[in-house]
């Protein structure tokens, strides 16, 4: 008796079906802590974003991501942005330690509760043939009170050629957040 031999047919599907689970583990990394148990109807703010990248106000263009995710997890009007301090975001050095602190300060003067800070490591098309988006950011919650991190995540995302580095990083930020706003009450 012959063993029996797969036909080309089968093969191919069998290869396409490997690559596109290979493409999909390839696609995105995330890291995040143990959800904590957080007050549902606490305030929130959403810290400045410290960018570690080449590209200029990537941190900015996440912060405002960051709270509008927030709001559409249900903190709603209970997110507030720190008061921006016009500066100028420098490539080397931009103050970004400073800026936060000063941001969590002024949280604690508006007796908010929880606090969002975030930083950026990657924001970039990719360069080759397709040129795809990727993005990498680290998210942090925040004890406003005491400045203890009660969770974090971390994680970085590519796509696909023709779509958005915005919506690359909206997804990854959706994913950081759901999980960690997961034990809210």
């Amino acid at each position: 008796m012959l063993p029996h031999r797969p036909t080309l047919a089968h093969r191919l599907r069998l290869l396409a079906a490997m690559g596109a689970l290979s493409l999909l583990a390839a696609c995105s990394t995330l890291d995040q802590g143990q959800s904590p148990q957080l007050d549902a109807q606490a305030s929130w703010v959403v810290l400045p974003f410290a960018n570690h990248t080449e590209t200029p106000l990537a941190g900015q263009r996440a912060e405002a991501i960051a709270q509008a995710l927030l709001s559409a997890q249900g903190m709603g009007a209970k997110v507030r942005s720190a008061p921006v301090v016009t500066q100028q975001e420098a490539l080397f050095n931009s103050g970004d330690s400073q800026r936060m602190q000063d941001a969590l300060a002024w949280a604690r003067e508006q007796k908010l509760r929880y606090a969002l800070a975030g930083s950026v490591q990657e924001w970039r098309y990719k360069v080759g043939v397709d040129g795809e988006p990727a993005a990498g950011i680290t998210l942090h919650i925040l004890d406003v009170a005491s400045g203890e991190t009660l969770w974090s995540g971390s994680g970085g995302q590519s796509g696909w050629s023709r779509e958005a580095l915005s919506a690359v990083a909206h997804k990854l930020m959706r994913k950081l957040l759901q999980s960690g706003l997961a034990g809210s009450r």
